[in-house]
């Protein structure tokens, strides 16, 4: 049996399975049968702390969740500055073990701002290949890119909206750090409907704040819920919204947010008060 946890950090998250948080979303443009999707963000897989091994074990978690469907918003590859303390492992092997999820409706992943600027291969190509990309097309898993995909589901089905890390390229201009989005919301929507219900997977949870209204529900990672969590406040989450939207469920503008803490860990392997996490949306 799978169970809950005290907050993993450092060598703890060796030996512990993510805890599993559940969300349960209402809204009135979901008029299709009850979806169960389980959220798997922010892997960062690296031994010894996030080990193939563990995401093996992280694989049969899901699946014996029997979620209806099974979406990965992005960061499969280890942070550059975890690499003092891990070892890398090539996106290839991720996607492999990850190839193993089973649900109805399929597994569906989009790209976190790690698999751009921790990606050798993207990196020596000026962005024109990528390890990751590669990955999941030699492990059929599929991958959207600033695109939707028709799923099937009750009558009519809804639309899956995949975007791009909204910091797919780093830089700094007079002592700044400086983000390039690959972001395009036009591309990603232009084939959804007007009126159709749509859920948007998106890397980084700040696009939310666009109150875009084309899809009632976001689903998105990136934060790691601030990783450490004091005294009920979070020192640093990577947000140009500070902790709005660190993690959980979120509601603005009549959309809601689901931000998943994620698996892995960035700078630093600690996690203090924010344990690792699957996360279960139920609609309806």
């Amino acid at each position: 049996m799978f169970r809950s946890h005290r907050p993993a950090r450092g060598w703890g998250a060796i030996r512990r399975l993510p805890r599993i948080v559940r969300h349960r979303v209402t809204d009135p443009r979901w008029t299709l049968p009850p979806l169960r999707a389980a959220i798997l963000s922010d892997l960062h897989v690296g031994a010894p702390w996030v080990s193939l091994g563990l995401l093996e074990r992280i694989v049969a978690q899901v699946n014996a969740l029997e979620p209806d469907i099974v979406l990965l918003p992005g960061d499969l590859l280890l942070d550059r500055n975890m690499w003092r303390f891990s070892r890398f492992v090539p996106a290839g092997q991720i996607a492999e073990r990850l190839a193993a999820l089973r649900a109805p409706l399929g597994t569906w992943s989009i790209l976190g701002n790690h698999d751009w600027v921790d990606c050798d291969l993207a990196r020596d190509t000026d962005h024109l290949r990528n390890s990751v990309i590669e990955a999941h097309a030699a492990h059929g898993l599929p991958l959207l890119r600033n695109e939707a995909r028709h799923i099937p589901h009750g009558a009519g089905g809804f639309w899956l909206v995949g975007t791009d890390s909204q910091r797919a390229r780093k830089s700094r201009e007079g002592g700044q750090r400086r983000y390039t989005s690959y972001l395009d919301a036009g591309a990603a929507f232009a084939g959804v409907p007007d009126g159709a219900p749509a859920i948007h997977m998106a890397h980084e949870p700040d696009y939310f704040a666009s109150a875009d209204p084309r899809a009632f529900l976001q689903i998105s990672g990136h934060t790691h819920g601030g990783q450490i969590k004091l005294f009920g406040r979070y020192p640093k989450v990577p947000s140009d919204y500070g902790s709005r939207y660190a993690g959980g469920h979120i509601c603005e503008n009549g959309n809601h947010l689901i931000v998943c803490r994620g698996i892995g860990y960035s700078g630093i392997p600690l996690r203090i008060g924010v344990p690792p996490e699957i996360a279960i949306v139920a609609l309806g």
